[in-house]
């Protein structure tokens, strides 16, 4: 089976910030992959390709705007949202909405990030 989505790009502004924020807010490393022929600085989520894993990452450039109205990207957070989620506000992002139970479907989250995007998370706990 595959899955609905299988790559999103985060919008941003000023690519370092931005990679400092998701890196610390979801404690992993964005891999640089800069397209510097069409002066676009990019950065990759980790993912596993291998599996049909769902990837995405961060990107700089001409006509990408950081966004609060366009669609919602769920971050997986993990087995405790509460980790990720406290690290938001302290690394320059604002929470929209706090930790929520979505019953059989876990828990989730939603934030601004310092670029300006809507963004998610979602954990089972």
């Amino acid at each position: 089976m595959k899955n609905a989505v299988n790559w999103f790009e985060i919008p941003v502004k000023n690519y370092e910030r931005a990679k400092q924020f998701y890196s610390t807010v979801m404690a992993l490393e964005i891999k640089d992959n800069h397209m510097p022929e069409q002066n676009i600085k990019y950065g990759m989520f980790p993912y596993d390709a291998d599996n049909n894993g769902v990837g995405g990452g961060l990107i700089e450039g001409n006509g990408q705007n950081p966004t609060t109205d366009g669609p919602t990207i769920y971050l997986n957070a993990g087995d405790d949202l509460n980790l990720a989620l406290n690290k938001v506000e302290i690394s320059g992002g604002k929470i929209m909405m706090p930790k929520t139970d979505i019953g059989e479907n876990g828990f989730m989250a939603q934030f601004t990030d310092t670029e300006g995007n809507r963004i998610a998370l979602h954990s089972w706990m």
